[in-house]
């Protein structure tokens, strides 16, 4: 992956996985940081109107 225009590091591309049957978005490490994510942690997505919200799942 080529690295990014100064400026730009927040614009990401939808990119289509395996199966076709899903997409998928790579999200800035610092994000991921901040809120203490770790790999293979479930999330919960939402769609509200034009937006998609992601949290953590409290199951």
């Amino acid at each position: 992956m080529s690295r990014r225009k100064v400026g730009e590091e927040n614009i990401r591309s939808l990119t289509k996985l395996a199966g076709g049957a899903s997409y998928g978005i790579t999200l800035p490490m610092a994000f991921v940081k901040k809120l203490g994510w770790r790999s293979k942690q479930k999330l919960e997505v939402k769609m509200y109107g034009d937006r998609i919200i992601i949290k953590d799942w409290k199951g």
